[in-house]
């Protein structure tokens, strides 16, 4: 084994972990790349050392909300996305506008959901969300029926480049991405990313992609509310 002397060792070592996870990487995982136990400043003083090596680079490092990970700069993804045989999925303004409810004001309920839209929210909506790894049910409300608590998973904060709920854009700002129709709020790619089969397309999430029946979501107060939790990131 190689034996390791000095910091530049040991960043040495993290930066080859990190280059070769397909996922992001938790501190308690990369505590396991030594017999050494530092401390949390330590930690975080070999980490933002690395992050600095890389800064003059097309590739950065950066914390997400399940740990660590190499990804493209923003301003290069343009030219990644050419290299990309399959487009991105499509999801259709209904299924958008469920993902914008829930992260903003979550945990919420399927009826919580169609209040503030206006219309029924189709069961198909919430697998397609589900399957993407973006939502999960959280628990129960304790309510007749005992209906299903849907909130974001930490996938949903990683694809966004995000570690919190508290860093969410603003709610203009994923307004804007609806109208506009895009279906891809992260700017960046892992280095190694997974491989996401997908073949949505607009208006096969169970509804037409349409907006809700006053043509804007409602969220003001729920811009706040749930924006200091997490769902399921455990």
């Amino acid at each position: 084994m190689l034996p390791l002397y000095k910091p530049e060792d040991f960043k040495r070592v993290l930066e080859t972990a990190l280059l070769v996870a397909g996922d992001p990487l938790p501190l308690a995982e990369l505590k396991k790349l030594f017999d050494e136990e530092f401390d949390d400043d330590t930690w975080r003083s070999l980490l933002d050392d690395l992050r600095r090596d890389w800064a003059e680079r097309g590739v950065e490092l950066v914390q997400l909300s399940s740990g660590w990970r190499f990804q493209s700069r923003p301003e290069y993804q343009s030219y990644i996305d050419r290299l990309k045989n399959e487009k991105p999925p499509k999801y259709s303004r209904a299924v958008m506008e469920t993902l914008a409810i829930i992260a903003y004001r979550q945990p919420v309920t399927r009826g919580d959901i169609e209040d503030v839209r206006g219309v029924a929210v189709s069961p198909n909506i919430l697998k397609t969300l589900e399957g993407r790894g973006w939502i999960d049910a959280v628990g129960h409300r304790d309510a007749p029926g005992r209906p299903a608590l849907y909130a974001t998973t930490r996938r949903f904060l990683d694809d966004l480049g995000l570690r919190s709920l508290a860093e969410l854009p603003p709610l203009t700002e994923i307004e804007r991405v609806i109208d506009l129709g895009q279906t891809t709020f992260a700017e960046t790619s892992p280095v190694r990313p997974p491989v996401i089969a997908s073949r949505d397309t607009p208006g096969t999430a169970g509804e037409p992609s349409q907006p809700a029946a006053d043509g804007q979501l409602d969220l003001v107060a729920g811009e706040t509310q749930g924006s200091g939790q997490a769902g399921p990131q455990a």
